[in-house]
């Protein structure tokens, strides 16, 4: 069950979130995710997610174990409170059409349970999208989108928006 957090709470927690995250949501490594101006209860079902072992990964699954309810809900609220902002140079016409109904043409979320996606890098995604297929990741709605895609698709989605600028903004 989400609860409002307190950002400045969070901005404190988030010191131990920025090497791979950055302090402002930006992702410093290609396997980590941008998370600046995620939803606040997209962010909280995932770190709840991480520290269950619904989802699994070797940073995340640690770091998220020694997290209070209250902790969580305070570093959803930080990254929350940024803007993501994304600049699309292609053509929209040639956006994943799978994707875009939840994603958005430019990798900004239409849906608050679903991440964004723009500037994230192809490494991240690709390897996301795998996961879901693989069945390692589960999801009512993408483990069936991606059990349908081969890997050049999975690969022509993941260059998609990772050629999406991102900018993230403390509002």
């Amino acid at each position: 069950m989400a609860q409002s957090g307190d950002p400045e709470a969070g901005r404190v927690l988030a010191g131990q979130c920025r090497t791979c995250h950055g302090l402002d949501g930006l992702a410093r490594i290609p396997v980590a995710p941008n998370i600046g101006g995620e939803p606040a209860p997209y962010l909280e079902r995932q770190l709840r997610a991480f520290r269950s072992g619904e989802r699994v990964n070797e940073m995340m699954s640690v770091v998220a174990s020694s997290l209070s309810d209250e902790q969580i809900a305070d570093l959803a609220a930080w990254y929350a409170a940024h803007r993501a902002v994304a600049t699309l140079e292609a053509d929209p016409a040639e956006a994943p059409d799978l994707c875009t109904s939840c994603h958005g043409t430019d990798g900004l979320s239409v849906v608050e349970e679903v991440p964004n996606l723009a500037g994230e890098s192809n490494i991240y995604i690709e390897t996301q999208l795998k996961a879901f297929r693989s069945g390692k990741r589960m999801s009512e709605v993408m483990t069936p989108i991606a059990q349908d895609l081969s890997d050049a698709e999975m690969r022509a989605v993941a260059d998609w928006y990772a050629a999406v600028g991102l900018e993230i903004e403390e509002q």
